[in-house]
């Protein structure tokens, strides 16, 4: 490793199943920077329009080209290992690395074997695990003094769950296992939820969101949880159900022959699941800070996308701070791995907005007038929908304001449209809110809102003298997940259209939504905006701050 050298980092593990639809791993990413910052990222779906793309070994050889990164070949390369193995072959065969096998977790960057364009080249390979803490650091810059480093996912490399310490500018690891295993499968691997959902096991990636959105109509039962405890969760009853409905009808008197996700018994199963989740998930992290005295929390893996459990985390006040990057999930694991590699070699890392996506964009930089954001606001304002593709993407899977869909907030008949008519989701999922930070401190009662916020990783109480006109965006329990927006340089456009319509209309509020239709990733540049708008039947679009009317039938 050489400080004048850039990073290149790769996640491209092959799954093990040679499949249309990724199994075992997904999101592969690629990401150069330099000198602590970000240069590109590429998320492979937004290029190849495959929702989770994992064939990142098929494109990388035209990728590398298309970038002008093939010659010369001055950077130094980072891989990202899976539980399936820490080799990374190209489909051309001109690109290959393995790494040394390994029986713990290191906190450094391991050195592996390479051959890179009929060349030997030196690379080093840094533990899933690691990588997913990792991507904090392009957000915060560096780890503070003191802090609990912890991943919880699926499954890394050889574990799920897995806990640093950061002292004396040391990461330490302290813990690595399977433990909690049950747990993140109750999102991507428990029969029972896949069957109320309806999903198929390829859809395994689309249960978590899907999930947190049902279980807010159930209510926790302990009766359950001892019912489920003692059928291990109903975990692999796959195929045949006759068994659950059989017990089911002994144990509730339950006589449903379907499964279906407006029954009440099942909404309970599924909520008490979640809840199951969240109590024993905190109740590991306050072992954690007990046993160790730390003062900050870093916190990633796909689990961090879970609102429910991250709120109740901020408000148990275990730390001083809690940090989420917004790439929590697998999407985040090359920009983690290139940060630590920099971090490694610099001893910091510049601070960085979310919207990093910029893989075969031009430029981020864009301009916009005031006419531009009224006829955008005018728009919304007679209950357009309207498409937002500004600038760079966001990193990971929520939305900010960048490849967003925006409407309204003040009708649930608007947002149900948007939701399930615009992008065709299930019925009980929530469309989020985007508001300025002052407006969501009325709208909360808060004096303070936690700076997580600013990422749409916590959900919060809504006000009951708000909710009617913020009803689009609250969820039955009441809640609603806001992204906040504190001030204009963390999203000039969003900032000044959210400001108008605060002054002169007395809007607090706006949907934000994802901008793609069920079963797609999120849009990346400006013709699968086009595209995407044209065919989800959206009113209008903004392309970097320009306003353009789509001509369609909405009826």
């Amino acid at each position: 490793m050489q400080k004048n050298k850039p990073t290149l980092a790769i996640y491209g593990i092959q799954d093990r199943l040679n499949s249309a639809t990724p199994f075992y791993v997904h999101d592969h990413a690629l990401t150069l920077m330099h000198q602590g910052k970000v240069i590109r990222h590429l998320s492979l779906e937004r290029h190849t329009r495959k929702k989770h793309d994992n064939r990142l070994f098929d494109h990388l050889y035209e990728l590398l080209k298309q970038e002008e990164l093939l010659s010369p070949m001055d950077y130094d390369l980072v891989f990202v290992d899976n539980v399936v193995g820490r080799t990374f072959l190209s489909s051309c065969g001109r690109f290959r690395f393995e790494g040394p096998l390994a029986n713990s977790l290191s906190p450094h960057p391991e050195k592996g074997r390479c051959w890179w364009l009929n060349h030997e080249k030196e690379a080093h390979v840094i533990n899933h695990e690691l990588a997913h803490i990792g991507a904090n650091l392009p957000f915060c810059q560096s780890f503070k003094e003191n802090s609990l480093l912890v991943h919880f996912d699926g499954g890394a490399s050889l574990s799920n769950f897995s806990a640093w310490i950061y002292k004396n500018q040391t990461i330490t690891p302290i813990e690595a296992h399977w433990d909690l295993k049950f747990l993140s499968s109750f999102f991507n691997a428990n029969a029972i939820v896949f069957g109320i959902i309806g999903a198929k096991y390829k859809e395994q990636n689309s249960v978590p969101g899907k999930m947190m959105g049902l279980a807010a109509f159930g209510n926790y039962d302990p009766k359950i949880e001892a019912w489920l405890l003692e059928n291990d969760y109903f975990a692999n009853n796959w195929g045949d159900k006759k068994v659950f409905f059989q017990l089911a009808q002994e144990k509730f008197n339950w006589k449903s022959k379907h499964l279906n996700t407006n029954d009440p018994f099942l909404q309970d199963i599924v909520a008490t699941l979640h809840q199951i989740f969240e109590r024993d998930f905190l109740k590991k992290i306050t072992q954690l800070q007990e046993k160790t005295g730390t003062e900050y929390l870093y916190y990633s893996g796909g689990s961090a996308l879970n609102i429910v459990t991250n709120s109740t985390l901020v408000q148990k006040n275990l730390f001083k701070d809690i940090f989420i990057p917004p790439c929590p999930d697998d999407s985040g694991l090359s920009l983690g791995a290139a940060a630590l590699l920099e971090y490694h070699k610099h001893g910091k890392i510049s601070q960085h907005s979310p919207y990093l996506n910029n893989w075969g964009l031009q430029t981020d930089a864009f301009t916009y007038t005031h006419e531009d954001v009224k006829e955008c606001a005018l728009a919304l304002l007679n209950n357009k929908v309207i498409a937002v593709c500004n600038g760079n993407a966001e990193m990971g899977p929520r939305a900010l304001g960048n490849r967003s869909i925006l409407a309204l907030p003040n009708s649930k008949k608007l947002a149900d449209k948007v939701s399930m008519v615009h992008k065709k989701r299930e019925w009980y999922r929530p469309v989020a809110p985007v508001m300025l930070e002052c407006n969501a401190k009325k709208v909360t009662g808060l004096n303070e809102m936690h700076h997580l916020s600013q990422l749409m990783l916590l959900d919060f109480a809504i006000k009951e003298e708000f909710k009617k006109e913020l009803e689009g965006i609250t969820h039955i329990n009441g809640t609603a997940r806001i992204q906040t927006i504190e001030e204009k340089i963390d999203n000039p456009w969003l900032f000044d259209l959210l400001s108008y319509l605060d002054q002169h209309h007395n809007i607090k509020a706006l949907i934000n939504t994802s901008f793609n239709i069920k079963g797609e990733p999120i849009v990346h540049t400006s013709q699968n905006a086009l595209n995407s708008a044209k065919n989800m039947n959206l009113d209008g679009l903004v392309i970097n701050g320009k306003f353009q009317s789509l001509k369609v039938n909405n009826a």
